[in-house]
């Protein structure tokens, strides 16, 4: 993790709330010298055990904004070792009553931020004598049926492509990895499942029995970003509680006739 007179520094796109307040705390407790950037300065700032994330306003859609944030973090710590591009996410529309600017918008932000955003900081970490560390916060809905929020999913897969694509054009200097995040419990969760009982009932479908916490994340992007995963690179890490329990066991209910012999030659023909 460095001294304390050369921490080395991370960058947390989106770290002022939510899963990126989480992410950010995850890497004050690791040692790290966080910068936390967003479109608006937070009511408070992050902070951990005493610790304090700095904060840089940016919109990550923006590529002078993002060249000048890049520039500003090494001109004030002389390095850049590990970047999260958390910033992304979109309010629920069905794909046939949103229009192409709502959809260009979402892919902007899921997809071609985090494009901009590694860019610039590849540009830093390839002069460095030990690299960095780039980490992408994708999306279970990048690899299923996302309704209501397609262009989010479509985006977020075309993260995972760009993921894998950069490990392999930046190696050996700069690991590129994504973490699949499932559900979060974040301080918006009711209003966005429908109220308390409506997260309970959506815990039950996590084989793990809750929703992940902004900290469950933070704690997997600090290990892709460490020494423990320095070999680790295009990888895409689940971090969804064991997953979504399928639907067809739901649909199931018929228990097996008591008159099957699983020991019979027909039953082993099929084992």
């Amino acid at each position: 993790m460095g001294n304390e007179e050369h921490p080395r520094v991370a960058l947390v796109t989106g770290g002022v709330r939510g899963v990126g307040a989480g992410i950010s705390r995850a890497f004050l407790d690791a040692g790290y010298l966080v910068v936390a950037c967003a479109r608006h300065e937070p009511v408070s700032p992050v902070e951990f055990a005493g610790r304090t994330a700095d904060f840089l306003p940016c919109d990550v859609r923006r590529e002078d904004q993002v060249s000048a944030l890049i520039a500003e973090i090494v001109k004030r710590h002389g390095r850049l070792d590990a970047v999260v591009n958390n910033a992304g996410g979109a309010p629920f529309a069905m794909a046939a009553d949103a229009g192409a600017n709502f959809h260009r918008k979402i892919v902007e932000l899921n997809l071609l931020a985090p494009l901009l955003v590694s860019q610039a900081a590849n540009l830093v970490m390839q002069q460095q004598e030990n690299g960095g560390s780039i980490t992408m916060i994708s999306s279970v809905s990048a690899s299923r049926p996302s309704p209501g929020t397609a262009a989010y999913g479509a985006a977020k897969a075309g993260l995972d492509s760009l993921t894998t694509s950069l490990a392999v054009e930046w190696a050996p200097k700069v690991r590129v990895n994504a973490l699949r995040v499932g559900m979060v419990a974040t301080e918006l969760s009711g209003l966005h499942y429908g109220g308390v009982d409506s997260v309970r009932a959506v815990e039950r479908t996590v084989p793990l029995g809750r929703l992940a916490t902004p900290d469950d994340v933070g704690a997997s992007a600090v290990f892709l970003s460490s020494a423990a995963a320095s070999y680790v690179s295009g990888s895409l890490l689940a971090v969804h509680g064991g997953g979504e329990r399928p639907a067809f066991l739901d649909a199931v209910h018929t228990p097996r006739p008591d008159n099957v012999d699983i020991d019979s030659e027909h039953a082993k023909d099929h084992l």
